[in-house]
């Protein structure tokens, strides 16, 4: 059974280690601060200018003026810190930041990304992602596999504008976890479910399976 966008951020939670600072980008990243262990301590930073950003708050107990990068509203850790965004991607240029997770509309094998524009359609311009992409050395995307055509997002090489060149270090999508080296996807964990054929099938890249591949847990 294909993971939901909640299933993705659970898997990728487990990543995130104790002393990280991390920043999440929009979309299914934002999800991961809800699931990350109790016995662990994490910077969440958001580059919009929030270190120590919290779960979502509960119905009823939101404030409007403290939001993430993508305007929704958040939660403060104790000991919380709020700034300017030039300092905020001072903390990103300068590599402050441990691990960044990302959205993503394509990766391809090399570790390239694709994820701040669609041809044909308007937007504001590239943003933060570049910048994170450009100085990060750790990036885990969040993505679904395929597209709603059924076509596959994990591709030898991007159709779509980059973001990045080469960065990309693992991929978590509805279907497996896939680590990015070598120019290729090794496939590292599946899916509860989901075989290793149905992944290759959705797999547009070159995807390298070495031995049994073991089950998600999440």
């Amino acid at each position: 059974m294909a993971l939901d966008k909640i299933g993705i951020a659970k898997r990728i939670a487990q990543e995130v280690q104790d002393g990280f600072y991390v920043n999440l980008g929009i979309g299914i990243p934002t999800l991961v601060a809800n699931y990350v262990r109790d016995d662990i301590e994490v910077e969440f930073q958001s580059e919009n200018g929030v270190l120590g950003m919290g779960p979502f708050p509960f119905e009823g107990e939101e404030d409007a003026d403290i939001i993430n990068a993508g305007k929704q509203t958040i939660t403060t850790m104790p000991g919380a810190s709020f700034f300017d965004s030039s300092m905020s991607f001072s903390m990103i240029r300068g590599k402050h930041v441990d691990l960044t997770i990302l959205g993503a509309m394509e990766v391809a094998e090399n570790g390239d990304i694709a994820n701040w524009k669609i041809p044909g359609k308007m937007v504001k311009g590239m943003g933060g992602a570049m910048d994170l992409v450009a100085s990060a050395e750790n990036i885990i995307v969040a993505m679904m596999h395929s597209n709603k055509r059924g076509e596959s997002k994990i591709l030898k090489k991007c159709s779509l504008p980059l973001t990045g060149v080469g960065c990309v270090t693992k991929v978590v999508t509805n279907l497996a976890v896939l680590e990015v080296k070598n120019n290729e996807f090794h496939l590292l964990e599946r899916a509860p479910g989901v075989t290793v054929e149905e992944i290759k099938k959705a797999t547009e890249g070159t995807l390298v399976v070495n031995g049994e591949i073991p089950e998600m847990d999440v």
